[in-house]
Order: C-alpha cells, then sequence, then structure tokens
C-alpha cells in the first residue's frame, strides 16, 4: 500500500465543565463531546526509502499560513510512529483543511489523530485504537477522543473515554466569527476554583441516552464561555442570532470561538445558515447532520 486517505472529523462541546487544575498544569475536565460531519481531508503518500535512512515527512496543506514542519500536529503524529517503529520512509501528507483553524473544534488534533491511523494502516502496524490513543494523548488531549470520534463523556484531562449513544438526530449550524481565540489565555483566565458554575453533565447523558433532542439542549453549558465571551461580545450575539432563528439549543464550542446552533427543523437551519453567509458575523458557516448523519452543506 502506498497511499491512504483519512477523513478527520471536527468535534464540538455539548457541555464542558472544568474542574479544577492539576499540580502538573492541566485542567481536569468533564465533557460531553459529538463528531460533527465537518471534516478534513488526509492523504498520506509513501514515496519511497528515505534518502537519510531516517523518517523524511513533508506537509502540504491548502491554507499558507498553517505550519509544513515539525511545528504542526499531523507531522509530530507520523514521526511519532514511525520513529517508534524505525520506518524510514519518505511520506507526503496533504491535508485540506475545511474546520475551523483555532475555533474549538480540535481541527489540529483531529489531523493527528487522522494521520496516527492512517500511517497505522499504511505501514501494517496493526495497533489497535486504544494504542494508538495511549500515544496519542502525548502529543495533545483531544486526540484520544479524535481517534474514536462519535459521542462521548470525557474525563481527566480528556483521555478517559465513555463512549455513549449517539446523540439525537438534529441539525447543526457552525458559525465561526471572524476572530481567533488562544486555548491557553482562556484556561489561564478561568479561575477553576472559585467557579459556582456547572453545567449538568448527568442530566446530559440521560437526555442522549433517552434519545431526547430537547432535554439534551437544555443541559448544554460551557463553563469555559465564562471566559471568552466577555472578551468577545461577538459570540454572545451569534448565539442569541441562533435562536431568534428557531435554533433550539446554541452554544460555544471548545474555548471558542466557534458557535453551533441545534436544529430540529431543516428549512430554519437553512434560512439561519443563509442569513450568517450574507452577514458579516461569521468567516466560515456550515451547515451539517448531527447524531448518525453526516451530511454537510
Amino acid at each position: 500500500m502506498n497511499f491512504i486517505r483519512v477523513r478527520a472529523h471536527g468535534k464540538i462541546n455539548l457541555a464542558l465543565d472544568v474542574l479544577r487544575k492539576r499540580e502538573d498544569g492541566y485542567h481536569e475536565v468533564r465533557m460531553i463531546m459529538q463528531s460533527v460531519g465537518l471534516y478534513d481531508n488526509i492523504e498520506i503518500v509513501n514515496l519511497g526509502q528515505s534518502a537519510t535512512g531516517k523518517p523524511e515527512i513533508e506537509i502540504e496543506t491548502n491554507l499558507r499560513y498553517l505550519p509544513n514542519n515539525e511545528n504542526n500536529l499531523a507531522y509530530k503524529a507520523a514521526l511519532l510512529l514511525m520513529e517508534e517503529f524505525y520506518i524510514s520512509a519518505h511520506i507526503l501528507i496533504k491535508i485540506k483543511k475545511m474546520i475551523p483553524v483555532a475555533a474549538g473544534m480540535a481541527g489540529g488534533s483531529a489531523d493527528a489523530a487522522a494521520v496516527l491511523k492512517g500511517v497505522n494502516k499504511l505501514f501494517g502496524l496493526q495497533l489497535t485504537n486504544e494504542e494508538l490513543k495511549k500515544r496519542g494523548v502525548t502529543l495533545g488531549a483531544d486526540i484520544p477522543y479524535c481517534i474514536d470520534g462519535g459521542t462521548a463523556l470525557s474525563e481527566g484531562i480528556g483521555e478517559i473515554l465513555s463512549p455513549l449513544p449517539p446523540m439525537p438526530q438534529c441539525i447543526i449550524l457552525l458559525v465561526k466569527p471572524p476572530i481567533n481565540v488562544s486555548t491557553k489565555l482562556v484556561y489561564g483566565k478561568l479561575d477553576a476554583a472559585n467557579n459556582e458554575y456547572h453545567p449538568d453533565i448527568d442530566g446530559m447523558i440521560k437526555a442522549i441516552e433517552a434519545g431526547n433532542l430537547y432535554d439534551m439542549t437544555k443541559k448544554m453549558g460551557n463553563v469555559l464561555a465564562t471566559v471568552t465571551e466577555a472578551e468577545y461580545p461577538i459570540i454572545t450575539q451569534i448565539k442569541e442570532l441562533m435562536l431568534e432563528k428557531g435554533a433550539i439549543g446554541s452554544m460555544m464550542s471548545g474555548s471558542g470561538p466557534t458557535v453551533f446552533g441545534i436544529f430540529d427543523n431543516r428549512e430554519a437551519a437553512k434560512e439561519a445558515y443563509n442569513f450568517f453567509k450574507a452577514s458579516d458575523l461569521g468567516r466560515q458557516v456550515y451547515l451539517t447532520d448531527g447524531g448518525n448523519g453526516d451530511e454537510r452543506y
């Protein structure tokens, strides 16, 4: 096998709670993670034996401002496996980005997870997903989730995963405003020890298990939004407009700034999509199916 193509799906947080800051600097979290139909396309090409006898990795992307060297998580993921298994090949990784960058949708982690799976298959390493996740967490806390995807409870620093039934069928509108947000800065400004707000994650799990979309959306909450929305009022504005346009629930994903709206009516979702596409509120706007769906518009 000399070529493989892998999809790297973005995610949203249906609920995100931060429990405490650990002594190692990481934050202990409790989150409900959900894959969406928006994905990056990853192609990995084996160009043959490297000239140096060591792994050679090239990165090509459709976005000129993304790093194409060891600063790219996809590069780090490939190198991790190739060094461990003494693979002295020359590979080319082509990344077509569709997931917004620096947007709270784990785009970089999704790409790294897809590369781990792709290199594993390309070179016949026969590692299980659990074995890939143990390696992936050394590069980023979201990577283990991105390897499995779907609907899951995420705990610890994000690496402790409990699969859940798929979220109820719905339509999800994604709007990334024309700003970028630093996850590190958001967590740095969060006072986890004195935070009194905590979303009802156990209640959300029950709603998902019951297949009740409306109860699920009532339980949505994101502790990090208290920080990011205070800094960027446009996020609150988008949330409120989503609800005005017919969303049954709307929230910021991750540390932001992407806002998602959950719709139970496809026509209302398309009208809202058209509104945000025509406005200056969204740099990137996507419509995609939630639950088991994988369609995007």
